[in-house]
């Protein structure tokens, strides 16, 4: 990981907060899919588009194999709500394919500042509401859904398990990995690792001052620590890097659902930073989440 972040020190890559938001996502693009490990050939993939309130989004479907009635992981993509796309996404959902026998169908959410919170929650909602009602007719088993994401991504998918008890939409998983919960990043974790590496406070308030009014970041729908009831919701497995800001509130959600007696599995990755999961071409921690998440959908998916 020091080595990693010494050859990324030597790229001096300009930091996404001091450029604008249409810049920082092709500098986020262009360096998606560096570090990562080759992307897997699946048995087919697909450009879908998905209805929701405020009109059609892009989604992908990825088929790990050509058998109907796969069981399904509907996926949000990191990226501080303001960068990232199914692009930059492609080969770590091409891999969870692969590594759980399930399909994915990975979103393209709308993106802040052009839209400001809630449209990406309501986009999540709406996604999931779309796949209960037409995944059956893409040939995919709908009484078998999980729910993901990475970062604000896993943010996406711990409000829409929320939404998805209240709207009695049984889910069999919520896979959440290094999700933020917290509405003020006032933590041990945040303070320690406050310069970095890869995500330091300066880029977290970037994204979310193009995201959300200070006056909103109290609303559970930004920060699930806050919702006031977490019971019933989908077990859950958790996926937390130790260097990282977003380390504590990842326990903290990790708690609050446990504490609701909701089942909990919790994967701590040691020595690895924010966004390792997309490294795997170098790190073996990356490789082996890898392994532990296709095998926490399988188990969730194929029981």
């Amino acid at each position: 990981m020091q080595l990693l972040l010494q050859r990324m020190a030597r790229a001096s890559r300009q930091p996404l907060y001091e450029l604008a938001a249409v810049q920082a996502r092709h500098a986020y693009a262009a360096a998606a899919g560096v570090l990562e490990v080759p992307r897997p050939e699946l048995a087919a993939v697909r450009e879908l588009q998905v209805q929701t309130r405020s009109g059609q989004l892009a989604a992908r479907l990825f088929i790990p194999e050509r058998k109907p009635g796969l069981p399904v992981l509907l996926f949000f993509h990191g990226g501080g709500f303001v960068v990232g796309s199914v692009d930059t996404h492609d080969t770590l959902c091409r891999v969870l394919a692969q590594n759980s026998g399930a399909a994915v169908v990975s979103v393209e959410y709308r993106l802040a500042p052009e839209h400001r919170f809630p449209a990406a929650v309501h986009d999540a909602e709406d996604a999931l509401l779309w796949l209960a009602q037409n995944g059956a007719a893409l040939a995919l088993d709908v009484n078998r859904i999980a729910i993901g994401g990475d970062s604000a991504g896993g943010t996406l998918a711990a409000v829409t398990a929320i939404r998805a008890r209240d709207l009695r939409l049984p889910l069999a998983l919520q896979l959440l990995i290094y999700p933020g919960t917290a509405a003020w990043q006032d933590s041990a974790s945040h303070r320690l690792y406050a310069d970095g590496p890869i995500l330091g406070q300066r880029q977290i308030a970037w994204f979310f001052d193009q995201y959300i009014d200070a006056s909103q970041r109290e609303d559970w729908r930004f920060a699930p620590l806050l919702a006031d009831s977490v019971d019933g919701v989908a077990p859950a497995w958790l996926a937390l890097a130790e260097i990282d800001p977003l380390y504590d509130e990842g326990m903290a959600y990790a708690d609050k659902l446990r504490m609701a007696g909701v089942p909990v599995d919790l994967e701590i990755y040691r020595g690895v930073v924010h966004g390792f999961v997309q490294m795997g071409r170098t790190l073996p921690q990356a490789r082996q989440f890898h392994a532990d998440a296709g095998a926490a959908l399988r188990g969730a998916l194929f029981a």
